[in-house]
C-alpha cells in the first residue's frame, strides 16, 4: 500500500511516499507555507496525487516522550486532516528525524540553501522508513 509521511513545520513541511510494496520510500516535495489551513489543503492534494492509502503525520515528542507545544500544533493540523482526508491518518513519533536527515544530507555533501530545501523532505522519508520498519516488525510477529 502506498503511504505518505508528513514532517510538519512552521515554514516548511516535508513529504515522502513509499511504493506499493512498502519497500522504498522517497522524498516527494516540500510545502513552503506558514498557514496551517493551506498546508492541510496541499497535503490533501498530495495524498490524492500520489494515490496513497494512509497518511502518517510525524509527531514531535519531547525526548522524555511527553508532548509539548509543537506536538499540540501538529495534533491541531491532524484534526483538520482527519476531517478532510479521504484516507486514514496515523501519528508517528518523529524524535530525532531532523537530526538523522541532516546527517544523511551532510554525508551526501548537501550544504547551504540546497540542504535547507531538502532537510524537511528527507526528514519525512526518515519518518516513513521508521513507520514501515514498525509495520514489517508487526507483520513478522515482533512486539
Amino acid at each position: 500500500m502506498k503511504i505518505m509521511a508528513v514532517d510538519y513545520g512552521d515554514a516548511r513541511t516535508g513529504l515522502a511516499v513509499c511504493d506499493r510494496t512498502e519497500t522504498l520510500s522517497s522524498p516527494v516535495g516540500v510545502i513552503e507555507e506558514k498557514s496551517m489551513a493551506k498546508v492541510a489543503q496541499q497535503i490533501i492534494h498530495a495524498s490524492r496525487e500520489f494515490e496513497v492509502k494512509l497518511v502518517v503525520l510525524g509527531l514531535p515528542r519531547n525526548m522524555d516522550g511527553s508532548e509539548g507545544a509543537r506536538a499540540q500544533k501538529t495534533r491541531k493540523l491532524g484534526g483538520i486532516l482527519e476531517n478532510l482526508l479521504e484516507v486514514p491518518l496515523a501519528y508517528w513519533d518523529e524524535r530525532g528525524t531532523t537530526k538523522s536527515a541532516e546527517g544523511l544530507l551532510g554525508d551526501a555533501g548537501a550544504y547551504g540553501k540546497k540542504r535547507k530545501a531538502l532537510v524537511d523532505a528527507v526528514a519525512a522519508t526518515v519518518i516513513l522508513d521508521s513507520y514501515l520498519a514498525h509495520r514489517r516488525g508487526q507483520a513478522a510477529g515482533s512486539p
